[in-house]
């Protein structure tokens, strides 16, 4: 197997069982590699730490796949497959009223690039790196022995895929062969239609659920706005926790039209109204007030660099959103963006809360669900943070 061997001192977070080696620890490698290959991770000293698959056209040129020596096959990749669903299966995520999870989460399954959600009988798959795509036949070969889906659909537009040197690619490794246009799936008794070839991420933000939870618990009777609402899902729940009224606001008509239908869908008789707009200008305004204000917007924070002007723009956003709250109201608040830590984002909505001349209380710090695991020894994979609070 070709060697990777680390700088002198380079060896240290390899040893906390970090799964990333930067192209800048890295002092020599054999030749004859291409992208995706299998590499045996040295330290400067010639002890072993891993093996790992290398692409040498990202920034992240290592990704361990083992700690230990063992071979990296067809059965590797099972096994570890195997281990993910039956994690899922001790949660309890699947039930007679939820047949939709994430079954692989990259590193948090300790599969670097893998991303595996279930939705009923489909499964959408990611391969967004070198190396998971190098072993995509044997990874997709795993998922169909140890999951049985009737379909398996590869999801392949990330721009992740871009920055690890790959090209674009979608289709069906197994089962119909014509891609899912549209899935009904069930998410705590709710019906939701996902659509893996043209919907965000691979259709359905499957990490929210718990929070979801929490709002539908908090929205008896309260007005509620849902902000970035995209297809309306916080909607819904709000909806069937008994709110009186809710606001879909988004700038995706079609993702609007998705929030009408599973309104319709679910909780026909709750007056519900979809606005296509920017968030910011309705909320600055909207000379409404609301019970509940849910703010989930996308990534302001894409680059470390974005990290001041992204919490410029997190602080906006909750000013805005704290004054439109009534007086005993809920605000839940979150982040995606992986540079933006729980304890910076906190002292950011803290900060506006300030501004706004609000008391606000902390009631939970949330992230995401727990079919989304987290590997200690890889803290970038807690990129969603969330903030449930009450304005008085």
């Amino acid at each position: 197997m070709i060697r990777c061997i680390l700088k002198p001192g380079k060896e240290k977070p390899v040893l906390g069982r970090h799964p990333w080696i930067f192209s800048g620890a890295i002092d020599q490698i054999d030749e004859g590699y291409s992208a995706g290959s299998l590499v045996r991770i040295l330290s400067s000293r010639g002890d072993f730490l891993g093996i790992g698959s290398l692409n040498p056209e990202s920034q992240i040129a290592v990704r361990v796949l083992s700690f230990q020596e063992e071979p990296i096959d067809g059965d590797f990749f099972k096994r570890r497959i195997q281990e993910a669903y039956d994690l899922r299966v001790s949660l309890g995520v699947l039930s007679a009223q939820t047949n939709a999870c994430r079954i692989v989460h990259a590193e948090g399954d300790f599969l670097p690039g893998v991303v595996a959600d279930l939705y009923g009988p489909c499964l959408v798959v990611q391969f967004l790196t070198a190396g998971a795509e190098r072993w995509k036949r044997e990874i997709a070969a795993a998922l169909e022995s140890v999951i049985r889906p009737a379909q398996i659909y590869e999801s392949g537009e990330s721009e992740f895929r871009v920055k690890e040197g790959l090209r674009k690619v979608s289709g069906v490794l197994h089962g119909p062969s014509d891609p899912p246009e549209e899935i009904e799936i069930l998410e705590n008794g709710l019906r939701f239609y996902v659509s893996p070839v043209t919907g965000q991420k691979t259709g359905f933000f499957l990490d929210q659920r718990d929070n979801r939870t929490l709002v539908r618990k908090t929205s008896g009777g309260r007005k509620v706005l849902n902000a970035f609402s995209y297809t309306g899902a916080f909607s819904v729940y709000a909806a069937a926790g008994g709110a009186v009224r809710v606001t879909s606001v988004d700038t995706s008509a079609s993702a609007l039209l998705g929030a009408e239908r599973h309104m319709k869908a679910n909780a026909p008789g709750t007056p519900h109204e979809a606005v296509k707009r920017d968030v910011f200008d309705f909320l600055r305004q909207d000379g409404q007030t609301y019970g509940l204000v849910i703010l989930d917007p996308p990534a302001f924070c894409k680059h470390k660099s974005q990290l001041d002007a992204a919490c410029r723009g997190y602080k906006d956003i909750n000013l805005a959103a704290l004054k439109r709250i009534q007086p005993g109201g809920f605000l839940f608040t979150a982040s995606c963006s992986s540079y933006l830590s729980g304890d910076l984002f906190q002292k950011v909505v803290f900060s506006a809360a300030k501004d706004a001349s609000k008391s606000v209380r902390l009631i939970a710090r949330t992230g995401h669900a727990p079919d989304h695991p987290v590997s200690l020894g890889h803290p970038e994979g807690e990129y969603l943070k969330g903030l449930f609070c009450q304005v008085l």
